[in-house]
């Protein structure tokens, strides 16, 4: 019952959202003005079929990861928010837990933001929501799952990113965004996701483990940096990478632009274009 109960109301929800409201285009054959099962899908970062078995009631468990991804597409607000949360069968998310709620508030930041790289990560560095021109800039996100979306994950055993580093810039980012998580676990000691975050990145990486025994402190305060994307179409592109720290929502909002007038603002420029296109082919 509460999986039928949870997709009807998955369902009557995407119908009362509109194209314009998340900023996907409308196009001009539209025989209902809310969300088609396959935008709010990719919205929420789920195949479509997954979404039709929400829907129809037969998937009988969907992860608090997923119904907290499909409660940001729908932009639901708190009440609702947690209703979604206990039809889906989950306590909704407690003050003890590390945060992957985006405020409206901060949704409409997001929405000002629409033409600039954006992406949000939460307390664990772990990506929640990259906008068209981030995934244009740094590469595709869908594809990553689970622990494939942190960025220590990605930088101490996964393939990395684009931005350029030295060999002591890397050392210096490694050192950094490890002790950033040593900090948020000394803030969420009861939330079991982060310990097995670091559980399964201690036993995947001795430089984590290194990292994490040393006493290194994080600065939060340098929240700008100058990087380089390494491009695969327009080549490297030097641009300002900025983190926006949401303290009531422990969230960081990273931003990348460039000079305006400048070769680096024309490549990225190209680059946005090239890559928007491609996720509409």
């Amino acid at each position: 019952m509460e999986s039928w109960e949870f997709g009807r109301t998955v369902r009557r929800w995407r119908d009362r959202v509109t194209p314009e409201d998340v900023g996907v285009p409308a196009g001009n054959r539209r025989r209902a003005s809310g969300l088609r099962r396959e935008e709010l899908a990719g919205l929420a970062g789920i195949s479509t079929d997954y979404l039709t078995r929400i829907e129809q009631g037969r998937a009988t468990s969907p992860s608090a990861q997923v119904v907290e991804s499909l409660a940001r597409a729908l932009r639901l607000p708190d009440a609702e928010r947690d209703l979604f949360f206990r039809l889906a069968g989950h306590a909704a998310p407690g003050v003890d837990l590390v945060p992957t709620r985006i405020a409206p508030s901060v949704q409409r930041l997001l929405d000002r933001l629409a033409n600039t790289p954006v992406a949000v990560f939460d307390a664990t560095n772990t990506l929640i929501v990259a906008n068209a021109p981030y995934v244009a800039l740094m590469g595709d996100t869908s594809g990553q799952k689970g622990i494939e979306r942190n960025t220590i994950w990605r930088h101490l055993v996964g393939p990395g990113s684009r931005a350029r580093h030295t060999p002591d810039e890397q050392a210096d980012f490694e050192t950094q965004i490890v002790a950033d998580l040593r900090m948020t676990a000394s803030r969420y000691p009861a939330d079991r996701s982060l310990r097995h975050l670091i559980s399964d990145l201690a036993a995947q990486s001795p430089r984590f483990v290194e990292l994490w025994e040393s006493d290194f402190s994080v600065d939060l305060r340098d929240t700008s940096k100058h990087k380089i994307i390494d491009h695969p179409t327009v080549g490297p592109i030097e641009l300002d990478c900025d983190a926006l720290l949401v303290a009531g929502d422990d969230l960081r909002i990273l931003v990348y632009t460039a000079e305006p007038g400048t070769d680096d603002a024309e490549r990225l420029a190209l680059a946005v274009v090239l890559g928007t296109q491609a996720l509409l082919q």
